[in-house]
C-alpha cells in the first residue's frame, strides 16, 4: 500500500513538473513574440494637412535675385508623422490629393484613399481608388500607384484603365509607367482598346 501511494505521489510530481515547464516555456515564447514586434507610434498627427512643394526659379534681371513657383500641393484630412524613425515616412490614412503644376501653371490632380510619403527616397505610395486626371483631360484609374517625385516618374504593376480624350479611347491593362504629364506612356500588358468617339456618334 505504501509503495502504491509513493508511486502515485511520484506520478503527480512528474506531471506537475512537466506542466510547469510547459507553462514557463509558453510564457517565455509569448514575451519574446511581443518584444519581436514592437508597436510604432507617430511623433505627431496633423488635421487638415497641407504641404506645398516649390522650386526656385532664377530671375532673368539679376543673378542675385530669385523667386519660387509652386510645383505641387498635397492636402489630406489627417497626416501621421513618423519622421522619428530611422526610415522616415508620413502616412495619410484618410486619403490625400496632390495638385501638380507644370511650367505653364496647368494643373493635374492625383487622388487616393490612402498614401505614404517616404521622406528619404522622395517616393509616394498611393493605394485604393487611385485616380490621375491631367490638365488636358487624360485619366488613369488603378488600385495602387507609385510616384517618384525626384524623377517625376509614375509607375504601377496593378491593373489600370486609361482614358485618352485626344484619340477618344479607353485602354485596360496591367503594369505601366509614364511621366507626370503623360507625354511618355508605356503599358506592360493591354487587354483591350475601346473607341469612345464612335460610341458617342452612334448614340447621336
Amino acid at each position: 500500500m505504501k509503495r502504491t501511494s509513493q508511486n502515485i505521489l511520484k506520478c503527480f510530481a512528474t506531471v506537475f513538473t512537466v506542466a510547469i515547464l510547459f507553462m514557463s516555456c509558453e510564457d517565455q515564447y509569448k514575451r519574446v513574440g511581443e518584444e519581436a514586434v514592437k508597436p510604432i507610434f507617430p511623433q505627431g498627427v496633423a488635421q487638415n494637412f497641407t504641404l506645398t512643394y516649390t522650386e526656385t526659379v532664377e530671375a532673368m534681371s539679376s543673378q542675385d535675385s530669385a523667386n519660387s513657383r509652386v510645383i505641387a500641393v498635397l492636402t489630406s484630412p489627417i497626416s501621421e508623422d513618423f519622421d522619428n524613425l530611422s526610415f522616415k515616412f508620413r502616412t495619410f490614412p484618410k486619403g490625400l490629393k496632390v495638385d501638380f503644376f507644370d511650367e505653364k501653371n496647368q494643373k493635374s490632380v492625383i487622388s487616393a484613399d490612402y498614401g505614404i510619403v517616404y521622406s528619404q527616397t522622395d517616393l509616394i505610395d498611393l493605394r485604393g481608388n487611385v485616380v490621375i486626371e491631367s490638365y488636358d483631360g487624360k485619366k488613369l484609374e488603378t488600385d495602387q500607384l507609385y510616384f517618384d517625385r525626384k524623377n517625376n516618374w509614375i509607375f504601377t504593376e496593378a491593373a489600370f484603365t486609361y482614358t485618352n480624350p485626344d484619340d477618344g479611347t479607353v485602354m485596360d491593362g496591367e503594369g505601366m509607367d509614364f511621366n507626370k504629364d503623360f507625354s511618355f506612356f508605356k503599358a506592360n500588358k493591354t487587354f483591350g482598346l475601346m473607341t469612345i468617339k464612335e460610341e458617342e456618334g452612334e448614340q447621336q
